[in-house]
């Protein structure tokens, strides 16, 4: 570990309404109402971002949450009959409920950028500004496309191995491989920490099923652009150059033409563009804790 970052602290927030509970790493100081809220990308969990997060933590107060069947959270990952990602979406909205006094920053990557988006345009009086990292954002009718079964994503997330013998043994099957060709160690360490737990014979599983992971891959059911219009806060997206997960193409103009919605692309970044540019992450979130 960094001995230069902060530890963050580890939290447990009860949402009886979604039945069950909320785990999320708290960075910060604690006497001041939280600044931003991180929702991580499928797959992942809160403390794949803690080398990224936890530095802003001398200034602003963070929760990096653990969303509906990843890392620490205790919520139901029911597959079967589920409506979509609207259930993260609810999710978020009973945390912001449950942890935050004033309107913070909805921040996130991938799955976890949209998520906040949906939270936005639900209740815009709880959110301050938005900063997207590569949210999925795509025609709704290409969603049914990109969830099919046979989808090349889908495939690859019921491929994935659930169990290991250790940490260590999952930290060298995935260091510079797949997913994980761009990140440092120290990031991979800790989506390692979080994304295992310790099955009764000793050995390490997954904390986000392979299962679920295809399940959310699987299962869309939103209307970005009509967030988009519902939101009414400033908007700034960081869209990857390589494969993004940002389709904006022909959509232009359904985000506006009064600057409140900023997208750029970052050269030489892929999807995994938080873990690629730190140092731009930081500061678009300080920029928009500061509006």
């Amino acid at each position: 570990m960094d001995a230069s970052i902060a530890e963050p602290r580890a939290r447990t927030f009860p949402l009886p309404s979604r039945g069950g509970a909320m785990a999320a790493l708290e960075s910060g100081p604690r006497d001041r109402p939280v600044d931003i809220v991180f929702s991580h990308a499928n797959g992942f969990n809160a403390r794949s971002y803690r080398t990224i997060l936890a530095p802003l933590g001398e200034r602003l107060r963070i929760l990096a949450i653990d969303l509906r069947g990843h890392g620490a959270s205790t919520l139901p990952a029911a597959i079967e009959g589920r409506q979509g990602w609207l259930e993260f979406r609810d999710d978020l909205l009973a945390l912001l409920a449950a942890a935050c006094e004033a309107p913070a920053v909805l921040a996130g990557h991938s799955m976890g950028g949209t998520t906040s988006l949906l939270a936005a345009a639900a209740e815009p009086d709880r959110v301050r500004a938005l900063a997207l990292f590569d949210p999925v954002v795509f025609p709704v009718e290409a969603q049914a496309a990109g969830g099919a079964a046979e989808s090349p994503l889908v495939a690859g997330a019921l491929r994935r191995r659930a169990t290991f013998p250790s940490r260590a043994a999952a930290f060298e099957a995935y260091r510079g491989r797949g997913a994980f060709r761009t990140w440092r160690d120290e990031q991979l360490l800790d989506y390692v920490a979080a994304g295992f737990r310790e099955t009764p014979d000793g050995e390490m599983t997954l904390t986000c099923t392979p299962q679920w992971e295809a399940s959310n891959f699987r299962t869309h059911n939103y209307d970005p652009w009509a967030a988009f219009h519902a939101s009414r806060c400033p908007i700034r997206v960081l869209r990857a150059e390589e494969a993004s997960t940002f389709r904006l193409e022909g959509h232009e103009g359904d985000l506006g033409g009064d600057g409140r919605i900023q997208v750029e692309t970052v050269p030489g970044t892929t999807h995994f563009l938080p873990m690629e540019r730190p140092d731009l992450v930081r500061a678009t979130l300080e920029a928009s804790a500061a509006l």
